[in-house]
This record gives C-alpha cells, sequence and structure tokens, in this order.
C-alpha cells in the first residue's frame, strides 16, 4: 500500500531546514507531528525529599535540555544562587550551547562530550574529585547509572522532571498510513490513549532497539526501523521505505 500520510510522535521542528520538511516535499507526502510524551517539573517539595541539596555539588552533568531547565528552575525555586565555580559536563554540543539561556558560556566551566553518554565519561573521568550531581527524568536510561559506577566518582542521581502521557483523544479517529516512534514511552502513550489499538495495515517506523522491542512486546509489527548502516536517521529510513513502496525514484 502506498504511503501518503505520517505521523511523528514528537514535536514540529522548529527550523525549516528539517529534513522531515524535505522528505515531504520530495516524496510527496503528507508529514505531521504530535508529541506522545511531555515533561512535566517535579515539584521542589518532592525535590528536597529527595534529600537534595545543591550546595553539596560541585559538578552537574546535563544529558538534555530537559536537564538544562529543570536543574535551573529548581536552583531558583530553592532559592540556590549557581556559583560561577561550578562545572558544566554536558553530554553533546547542543546541550552546551542550550547552557547559555541560563549562564554566560565564555566565564563558565563546561566540558563537552560528541554525543553519546559513554563519550561524556571519558571526560568525567578526568576530573575524579568532583561531586557530581546528575539532574534526570523519571526513567533514566540504564546505562548512566552503569557507566558512571564504573567510573567509581561521587555522583547523585536527582529526578527533577517526569515524562507524562499527552491526550491524544482527539486523533481517535484520524488514521495514518506510518506512526514513527523514538522512546518506549511513545509506545506506552498510545496503548494508554488507544487501548483497543489495532495496527492492520498502519506501518510502524521506529527508532533505537529498546523502541524495536516495546513494539514487538505489544505483538505489533515493525515495518521500519533506524538506525541502520544503510540508513543511519529516521528520514532515510522512511524515504527508502516510501520510495519502495510509492514506486518513486
Amino acid at each position: 500500500m502506498k504511503v501518503k500520510t505520517i505521523l511523528v510522535s514528537q514535536p514540529e521542528p522548529k527550523t525549516e531546514t528539517s529534513p522531515y520538511f524535505d522528505l515531504a516535499e520530495k516524496q510527496k507526502v503528507k508529514v505531521d507531528f504530535r508529541s506522545f510524551i511531555h515533561v512535566e517539573g517535579i515539584p521542589v517539595k518532592e525535590v528536597r525529599a529527595q534529600k537534595i541539596d545543591l550546595k553539596n555539588y560541585t559538578a552537574i552533568i546535563l544529558t538534555s535540555r530537559n536537564a538544562v531547565d529543570h536543574f535551573f528552575r529548581i536552583a531558583e525555586e530553592m532559592r540556590y544562587t549557581v556559583p560561577d565555580d561550578l562545572k558544566y559536563f554536558c553530554q553533546s554540543e547542543a546541550v552546551a550551547y542550550y547552557l547559555q539561556k541560563y549562564v554566560v558560556y565564555r566565564k563558565r566551566k563546561i566540558y563537552v562530550g560528541t554525543r553519546t553518554f559513554p563519550e561524556l565519561t571519558t571526560i568525567i573521568k578526568k576530573h575524579k574529585d568532583e561531586k557530581f550531581l546528575l539532574p534526570s527524568s523519571d526513567k533514566l536510561k540504564p546505562e548512566i547509572p552503569v557507566e558512571l559506577d564504573k567510573l567509581k566518582v561521587n555522583w547523585t542521581r536527582a529526578d527533577l522532571y517526569r515524562t507524562v502521557v499527552s491526550d491524544l483523544s482527539d486523533l481517535e479517529n484520524v488514521f495514518y498510513d506510518i506512526l514513527v516512534f523514538f522512546s518506549p514511552s511513545g509506545i506506552d502513550s498510545l496503548f494508554q490513549n488507544f487501548p483497543d489499538f489495532k495496527q492492520n495495515n498502519t506501518r510502524i517506523a521506529v527508532f533505537g532497539n529498546s523502541t524495536v522491542k516495546a513494539v514487538e512486546e505489544r505483538g505489533l509489527r515493525v515495518d521500519i526501523a533506524a538506525p541502520t548502516p544503510e540508513t543511519p536517521s529516521m528520514t532515510m529510513a522512511l524515504e527508502k521505505y516510501i520510495k519502495d513502496v510509492n514506486g518513486k525514484k
């Protein structure tokens, strides 16, 4: 069956140069965006219950822009003045760049990984005397504490925000040829919103092994998977599939 419509379970890109817009134009398909999950801040009272005292830490490990936002939110709500000599360890350049929303970049000690968390640990390893705080969501990737424990550094996890299922009730009678997922949480949201969901002719595209597993555990079929050596990005995987089934060159 030909593909005409795609729903991506993420917010619409803010940049006009997104590859999804190129995909829609080149392949003449309609691409919509909708967050299946969203993030909510954990109240400061619950953070205090975790026995988190921000002044006890000399370094912050930041794995996402959400982690940046909620660290500074909690600091403000706790009336904690973030010291100028606090060290920031950012998982990627995108996270480090986002940090400029809150601090004067050139006046801070900021260390940047290349992309993945294991790559960041090679930098953390060189600063073993620091007391690290890891601002986290309630759904932390299991590899992160494993990697930090391997380093034998002094670190503490602080749950500052949580992943929440979005209300998708307005999509109940809307059907797409392809649904695109990037996390197991997105699959959970699908079934919390639509407990009787049947895949039928809907194609499911997934990114990452954990998402593949979540789809299969629900008894669904994975039609498009990324990353692969041939299609390292989701848009490349979608384009290849659409060309195959729509017969476009």
